[in-house]
């Protein structure tokens, strides 16, 4: 099945373009994903995943295909196996990135993704919209790495003005240096930089396949419902 994606981060392309390249901080942002080891464009790794009471661990390897560095343009093949022998999956990833102002880049992502097993069971609409909410927990993680550091919270105090003495001057700046008590809690609350949200151990497909599923087929299932509702009426008479 073939998947798209398209998310922005908040750095310029060069930047993105440079995060992409290490495979192994990348793939920290994803859901249940590891890569194990790396040694040139290739790279060993495992993705764990949750399905109701059924735990798939996948480990396989992959590499880059191709890295264009001057149309920031890159191909990714990866294949893995359920250590179980409960299915496979495999995907031919294509991501481009486009500069959208100085300091914004879109990451274009496309997904030729091939899954046997449990997983296979759910159609490509089902997978587009899980695949789009672990996205959101993948964009979060990867501008929390690379974006800029947040703005300190709170402005600077002003200076003294140019016709006070040296030693009013001198008297303004100390409290500066040193902010009253009340002040330094609101300064903790606000750290330089944002860390980047802990991975979770595996993706739970179970917690997120099932309102993409209620939502979707809730009127087939109602049907259902109603019409064992009547049978049942009908023996009872």
């Amino acid at each position: 099945m073939d998947l798209t994606h398209s998310f922005t981060v908040p750095v310029d392309r060069n930047t993105a373009w440079a995060a992409f390249q290490d495979i192994e901080s990348v793939a920290e942002c994803f859901p249940g994903a590891a890569v194990t080891s790396v040694e040139g464009d290739t790279f060993q790794g495992t993705c764990k995943v949750k399905l109701g009471p059924i735990a798939l661990q996948y480990a396989g390897s992959g590499a880059f295909v191709e890295r264009d560095a001057e149309n920031f343009r890159m191909l990714l093949e990866a294949k893995g196996r359920d250590k179980r022998g409960n299915g496979t999956a495999g995907a031919t990833v294509t991501t481009e990135f486009h500069a959208e102002g100085p300091s914004v880049t879109r990451v274009e992502v496309a997904t030729d993704l091939h899954i046997t097993g449990k997983p296979a069971q759910f159609g490509r609409g089902v997978m587009q919209e899980v695949s789009d909410k672990l996205l959101g927990q993948f964009v979060q993680c990867l501008e929390a790495r690379v974006g800029p550091p947040p703005e300190p919270a709170g402005a600077e105090p002003a200076g003294p003005s140019s016709g006070e003495g040296e030693a009013v001057a001198a008297a303004d700046v100390q409290p500066a240096a040193a902010p009253p008590p009340a002040a330094q809690p609101a300064r903790a609350a606000q750290p330089a930089r944002a860390a980047p949200p802990a991975g979770q151990d595996a993706i739970d497909l179970g917690s997120t396949v099932l309102p993409v599923l209620a939502r979707t087929y809730w009127r087939p299932v109602a049907g259902v419902l109603l019409v064992l509702l009547v049978i049942r009426w009908w023996r009872r008479r």
